[in-house]
């Protein structure tokens, strides 16, 4: 369910957690192209609770077009675990927070085409013991791409690094799921708090 802003700032003023999350993968296709990174940050009203990032090694060669966007090589998630071993650790950093992404459809897409597949190739290894059997994200979503139109209207661009750039939040390590995440975080506050 994708939450309205009037909805999320309601969530926020109750003092709701809140996880925003961001994927690297090796193409735009759901169906056929790999994560291979996860980065979150976990906060409230109150500010920062943790953080999560995880390298995930896809199974294949990076391609060298996302690794251009990305900056993340074959060498780099070489030794790295596969997705079913990292996932059910993002599930449970996730869990009763309202879940927040720029452009969410596109990383919930990935998200939920990824649950789909590991609950069938691997239940008992993915799901953990009295943990739902779900295959699509059960938290609500909160999407600052939508968000962040409603509230700055009129900019020349709503990608995520020009549109912080251009509310002044400083991008430290650019297309890295965890610094992205931290992005999309600011951003949200932005659109929350009226700044």
């Amino acid at each position: 369910m994708t939450l309205s802003l009037s909805e999320v700032k309601g969530s926020y003023s109750s003092g709701a957690i809140f996880v925003s999350f961001d994927l690297e993968t090796t193409g735009l296709d759901p169906a056929k192209d790999r994560i291979v990174e996860i980065g979150a940050v976990k906060f409230d009203r109150k500010g920062l609770i943790a953080r999560f990032s995880a390298l995930v090694n896809p199974g294949i060669p990076m391609p060298a077009e996302a690794g251009k966007v990305n900056g993340i090589s074959d060498e780099m998630l070489r030794g790295k675990p596969p997705l079913d071993e990292v996932f059910p650790d993002f599930l449970l950093f996730i869990r009763d927070a309202v879940v927040i992404a720029h452009n969410a459809p596109f990383d919930c897409g990935f998200i939920n085409a990824n649950l789909g597949k590991l609950r069938i190739e691997s239940p008992t290894r993915f799901f953990r013991k009295g943990e739902a059997d779900f295959s699509s994200l059960p938290n609500p979503i909160a999407c600052t791409l939508t968000l962040s139109r409603n509230c700055f209207p009129g900019k020349r661009s709503y990608s995520l690094q020009n549109l912080a750039a251009e509310l002044g939040i400083l991008a430290l390590d650019s297309h890295r799921a965890e610094d992205d995440a931290r992005l999309c975080m600011e951003i949200f506050l932005r659109c929350v708090e009226g700044i």
